[in-house]
């Protein structure tokens, strides 16, 4: 058992680098990295290159209290990142799907970005 779980955890990292070597943000274009566990959904956007987070939410934020993880709530977490972005002068973005697939609560965030006015 021991072994099968470095084995997914291995191959877990590496996808996220494949993933990673391909995108890079900066202070114009940050990255919005995606994360997603059984119960929550975090975003954040991230300047590489100074190595810092812009701007986060989540699900364990206040306005997001007593939601559960679904693809609405997470149109919902995009739309507030796109909110928060747009207060700080941000509206160009690489999107940042971490280990996950395209599809689903990650291309609802995406598309909640997306509506409210944040070009990938």
């Amino acid at each position: 058992m021991h072994r099968n779980l470095e084995k997914r955890n291995k191959v877990r990292k590496t996808r996220v680098m494949r993933v990673r070597k391909k995108l890079r943000g900066n202070a114009e274009k940050p990255r919005l990295s995606v994360f997603k566990s059984l119960n929550h959904i975090g975003v954040q956007l991230i300047d590489d290159e100074k190595g810092v987070t812009l701007v986060s939410f989540s699900t364990l934020s206040k306005e997001m209290k007593g939601k559960k993880v679904s693809k609405e709530s997470a149109k919902l977490v995009g739309a507030k990142i796109a909110e928060l972005a747009k207060e700080k002068k941000i509206d160009r973005i690489v999107f940042d799907r971490g280990r996950y697939k395209y599809h689903g609560i990650i291309a609802e965030v995406a598309n909640g970005a997306r509506d409210n006015g944040i070009k990938f």
